[in-house]
């Protein structure tokens, strides 16, 4: 049994609350075209980028079996996704790319609206 580590169960649960796409979804959305270059290079025996390639991988972890390096894509993606929704551009088809390139869908229900006035 491993040890129990808060920084992993931090980093876990503002990934998993960042990423609103299944690993299936993110998966679909990295192999077509409209996902751009941030979603789609063409890289030697790779059919998305690394980075996506990376998120639906970890998608499919258990908490218990993420890595050092998984920690910090989870990191990297949660601060990321929290930049770009604190200063939307939902009239830019990029800003949704590069969101979308890292499995949070804007457009989606789900989404955190940090822009919009909360009026519950």
């Amino acid at each position: 049994m491993t040890e129990h580590d808060p920084a992993v169960d931090d980093a876990w649960e503002d990934f998993h609350s960042a990423v609103n796409m299944t690993g299936e979804e993110l998966r679909e959305w990295l192999l077509t075209n409209a996902s751009g270059e941030e979603g789609f290079r063409p890289e030697p025996g790779h059919t998305v980028s690394r980075r996506g390639e990376a998120v639906v991988n970890l998608l499919s972890k258990r908490r218990v079996d993420v890595t050092g390096a998984d920690v910090e894509l989870m990191r990297e993606v949660s601060d990321l996704v929290r930049r770009e929704l604190a200063d939307p551009h939902r009239e830019d088809p990029r800003w949704r790319h590069r969101l979308m390139s890292v499995g949070h869908d804007p457009l989606s229900p789900d989404s955190a609206r940090p822009d919009e006035e909360d009026l519950a």
